[in-house]
């Protein structure tokens, strides 16, 4: 009566079998699983009670107290279980015997030896563990008995004949009892007659080492064969298989033995696999030079591991271990084995953490390294997370950072909010432009400007293109002239017919007496361009609406680019990087435009008007960074002579490269003044900048002497009075 108000114990396990991919593994069947709550993966070892003998029953039962008491990172682990009158349900982490997986790596290839060397010092490192540590006889070693998670680990399993070496009060059978397969895998000595207890497992290493490289045993004469076994394991395996117990050496010996320089254990990838499991006491030096070391071994570690191993662990250095901009050069190339989905819910929420560092190294990977993860950024991210924090690096003191932070732009803009686009970075372009003393940043300013313009908005568009080009025109770094030049060109269909006539020809004509002759060159194909333009519309005025369709229109979305350049730009065969290796030394001088001494002796083609889109008018990209950049083209002087400082001057780890304001000032700079968006690109003239400095100063010195005055007329102060100014 009893039993018919009793609970199912099946109905109430956390667990759900799937009934897919069931495989048996000896006396078990291996299922896959899911937890009812999370849908987190598992797999459950079922034995069936009433389909198995009572000797099965027996190791059953055995091999369930063994799984569940026995811990070690290379044991299998025991997430859950349940024990039924019916039957017996093991749940332990997802993994797929080992047979298995080596026959899907077949397919692809093979087992790499790297794979298979950290796989065996696994399975080894986890028969001395029982062996030595806890005096037990594991007596199932073999293919069946190795398990391989989701990291590419193998995990040794199959604990059902266990014994102590000390005896049991309950004697298991054999493994030939329950199959009598396996005796073909029994050592050739009688039980109990020579060497110690564990030297039967020993020789059933030797067949399992065997096995993973030539395939099922057919008999226990064939261990005589190598076959495939790689030469540096030759020796130590054949110490496993010896006639003699007494010379077998122990677990632990065995694997001494094969991490000597030299042996089949001892590479890079048992090393750094071996350096993660200690991270978390590793000193913080030791850490930095490991993840150092990384990205270059990452390449031939396999891709699981990759994903299941190393980036955890490189998440968790990041977050809690204080490793800094070391660890994105890795994180990035793991992050390319990764889905979309995988990519977003691991690794985006981290990069938009690092975003809001002060550390300059940090910044600046991060930037040279966004067009890796730029397509999993969503919009919203990126105005209220990501972009406050990078157009910082427009007013640091580092010319790198101002370098690289202007180059981010191309990919940063399709995603701009309106505000952000066309208010706040319009008005560091136009600081950058007027006022940056590095020829080749404010070149890229316009470069990157002319590449953005589709996403403008129409009137943001008419109020700086032209007042930006014009201003990079007058410019004295060549490659900005030219710049100006071709931005002119790659924006042509946004200029009216009356603005191109009055404002752009007048200033291209001024740059065909350019003392360079890259400049001179273009000058006279956007001039040519220009007037073909103009006299289309004078033969035919029809054209006129046809001419101007895209003056007032829409800012483009972030998924239709300019068919002339795209947002995520490549490439170092630019036309300002040629510009910069043909500039003479001291060009960069505000000189008279009249014909110099031609820089180049190239020969010039003739424009086409009908291919405004060809131009190549040059990409922000370029091969080396910003010092390499830089040392390509000339070695910049100040006015009062001194070198200017670059990217590969500045100790990034000392104090100097730390970005403060008193930098920032020092400089220069004016953080926090008021440069505008649109009609203030024309009013930020050199000589205009000038007289404003002049009369701030003169206004200083005005008051400091008023003040001086004060003070001399109210004479010394006496004791006891008080101060009131």
């Amino acid at each position: 009566m009893w039993s018919f108000f009793a609970r199912d114990p099946i109905k109430d396990f956390n667990y759900e079998l799937l009934p897919e991919n069931q495989e048996k593994s000896g006396i078990w069947t291996l299922s896959r699983g899911k937890r009812k709550t999370t849908g987190e993966p598992v797999s459950v070892f079922v034995y069936e009670i009433s389909q198995g003998t009572e000797e099965q029953t027996q190791l059953a039962k055995a091999a369930f107290k063994r799984t569940k008491t026995l811990r070690h990172p290379n044991i299998l682990s025991y997430v859950d279980g349940l024990e039924t009158e019916k039957s017996l349900y093991i749940v332990t982490e997802p993994v797929t015997p080992l047979a298995a997986h080596l026959k899907l790596q077949a397919e692809k290839g093979g087992a790499s030896d790297l794979e298979v060397s950290w796989g065996l010092h696994q399975i080894v490192k986890a028969l001395s563990f029982l062996v030595n540590d806890c005096h037990l006889n594991h007596n199932n070693m073999g293919m069946w008995a190795v398990f391989v998670d989701r990291a590419g680990e193998w995990k040794l399993g199959g604990l059902d004949h266990v014994t102590s070496e000390q005896g049991d009060s309950i004697s298991l059978p054999p493994p030939k009892v329950i199959n009598p397969d396996l005796e073909r895998y029994d050592p050739p000595e009688s039980p109990g007659n020579g060497g110690e207890k564990w030297t039967g497992d020993v020789w059933r290493l030797g067949c399992l080492i065997w096995e993973v490289f030539n395939g099922s045993l057919p008999r226990a004469s064939s261990l005589r064969s190598l076959g495939k076994i790689p030469k540096q394991l030759v020796p130590h395996y054949c110490e496993l298989v010896g006639a003699n117990p007494k010379i077998r050496p122990n677990p632990a010996r065995f694997l001494l033995n094969c991490r000597s320089p030299g042996g089949f254990m001892n590479n890079s990838f048992v090393e750094s696999c071996l350096f993660l499991e200690e991270i978390q006491i590793k000193e913080p030096a030791e850490k930095q030079q490991f993840f150092q070391d990384l990205s270059e071994n990452l390449d031939s570690f396999p891709e699981d591991f990759c994903k299941h191993k190393v980036l955890p662990q490189l998440l968790t250095a990041f977050e809690f271990g204080n490793a800094g901009a070391v660890v994105l050069t890795p994180l990035f190339k793991v992050g390319k084995y990764l889905s979309a989905e995988e990519y977003q819910q691991k690794i985006i929420p981290v990069i938009v953490k690092m975003f809001s560092s002060t550390d300059r190294a940090m910044r600046i990977r991060l930037l040279q390294q966004m067009e890796q993860f730029i397509q999993y950024l969503n919009e919203a991210a990126v105005n209220s997370q990501i972009f406050p924090h990078v157009v910082h690096g427009f007013t640091d003191t580092n010319p790198a950072i101002r370098e690289q932070t202007v180059k981010s732009m191309l990919l940063l803009a399709p995603k701009l909010n309106e505000t952000n686009l066309n208010q706040e970075l319009m008005r560091h372009f136009a600081r950058l432009q007027a006022r940056d003393d590095q020829g080749p940043i404010r070149c890229n300013t316009t470069v990157c400007l002319g590449k953005i313009a589709p996403y403008l908005n129409a009137g943001m568009r008419q109020r700086v293109l032209i007042s930006a080009f014009s201003r990079a025109a007058k410019d004295p770094f060549p490659a900005s002239r030219a710049a100006g030049v071709l931005g002119f060109a790659a924006t042509h269909q946004y200029y009216s017919v009356a603005e191109s006539a009055s404002r752009i020809l007048p200033t291209l004509c001024t740059l065909t007496v350019d003392p360079d002759k890259n400049v001179r060159d273009q000058a006279f194909k956007a001039i040519k361009s220009f007037l073909s333009k103009l006299e289309t519309v004078s033969e035919d005025p029809s054209k006129l609406a046809e001419i101007e369709k895209d003056v007032t229109a829409l800012a483009q979305t972030g998924g239709s680019a300019a068919t002339w350049a795209g947002w995520a730009v490549t490439g170092v065969s630019s036309l300002t990087s040629k510009l910069i290796r043909n500039a003479p030394a001291g060009s960069e001088t505000s000189g008279s435009r009249g014909v110099q001494s031609e820089t180049s002796n190239e020969e010039t083609v003739e424009p086409d008007k009908d291919r405004w889109d060809d131009e190549d008018w040059g990409s922000l990209e370029v091969n080396d960074g910003y010092s390499n950049y830089v040392k390509s083209l000339l070695f910049f002087q100040s006015s009062t002579g001194a070198p200017k400082r670059l990217a590969s001057d500045y100790n990034w780890d000392g104090a100097e490269g730390k970005s403060t304001t008193s930098d920032l000032l020092s400089n220069g700079g004016n953080p926090a003044g008021d440069w505008g968006t649109e009609e203030n690109w024309e009013s930020l003239d050199g000589d205009q900048v000038e007289l404003a400095k002049k009369k701030r100063e003169e206004r200083r010195k005005e008051l400091e002497a008023k003040r001086a005055e004060r003070k001399a007329a109210k004479g010394p102060l006496k004791l006891g009075a008080r101060k009131l100014d």
